[in-house]
């Protein structure tokens, strides 16, 4: 599934072929539709699905994240204007597996150095996967809240990461998600006595005001874009009116806002 631009040239059975400009050192010619390169990839259109997205379906030799990272750029959300000199300066620290179409942005606060003191200070670590998704910024046009459609996205959870959350939850301790990636995967995998499983799946959990939250007991979050889900997973679990007065002093104190932005705690 991918991003298109512009969508009218991507109808299905279109050819899409990617070259390498480091073969020739020099830049393509789209007016002539001449290539400067043999490609080493090459997709075809199948469909067009939600949004104006489309699933193409890929050819190449070798390994298909190899090429991707030979000919593409990090992609980065509209609002960063300018390329990022060092690529893992958009990835956490404590990221592993490959699959994530942006950056969990509350988890790009912590350092290796942050994550050692808090374990030193007896603070247990759990580590959860969650791959966000392309619909994850999606802004609510429905016009009831509940008619919103959100993407699956793929999580998993390990047993040791499991046995260290019911833990603290049975201890009378707190679970302090960083991030609202970590807080779906927690509350899609809890049962309804909150208590969580450990395995994998898709999610497509929507949690809006009126929601209860299961597992979660405190919230590490960046400030996100009015009428998202991100938003209104906040204000589900800090109540509206808390959240919507933390939105007027960010405005208010010029905080910077989404993925290289400012955080807040809530619990």
């Amino acid at each position: 599934e991918c991003l298109v631009r512009p969508g009218r040239k991507c109808k299905p059975g279109t050819e899409l072929l990617f070259t390498s400009q480091e073969s020739t050192g020099e830049e393509t010619e789209p007016d002539t539709g001449r290539l400067s390169a043999e490609p080493v990839l090459r997709g075809l259109v199948t469909e067009i699905l939600e949004e104006g997205n489309r699933r193409i379906r890929f050819s190449f030799e070798g390994i298909f994240e190899e090429v991707l990272d030979r000919l593409g750029e990090m992609p980065l959300p509209p609002y960063i204007k300018h390329k990022l000199r060092d690529k893992d300066r958009y990835q956490t620290v404590y990221a592993r597996a490959q699959g994530s179409a942006a950056a969990p942005t509350a988890g790009l606060h912590f350092t290796n150095e942050l994550l050692k003191e808090l374990e030193d200070r007896g603070v247990k670590i759990a580590r959860v996967t969650l791959h966000v998704g392309l619909g994850t910024f999606r802004p609510v046009k429905a016009g009831e809240i509940h008619e919103h459609h959100m993407h699956s996205e793929y999580y998993e959870i390990s047993r040791e990461a499991a046995e260290i959350i019911n833990g603290a939850k049975a201890s009378g301790g707190r679970v302090i998600c960083v991030g609202t990636t970590s807080c779906r995967t927690l509350e899609t995998a809890a049962d309804g006595t909150g208590h969580l499983s450990s395995g994998s799946g898709w999610t497509d959990i929507f949690l809006y005001p009126g929601c209860t939250f299961k597992i979660m007991d405190g919230l590490i979050t960046n400030f996100h874009l009015p009428e998202s889900t991100l938003l209104m997973l906040v204000s589900a679990f800090a109540g509206r009116e808390h959240a919507l007065a933390a939105y007027r002093e960010a405005v208010s104190e010029r905080y910077r806002f989404y993925s290289f932005g400012d955080a807040m705690f809530i619990s």
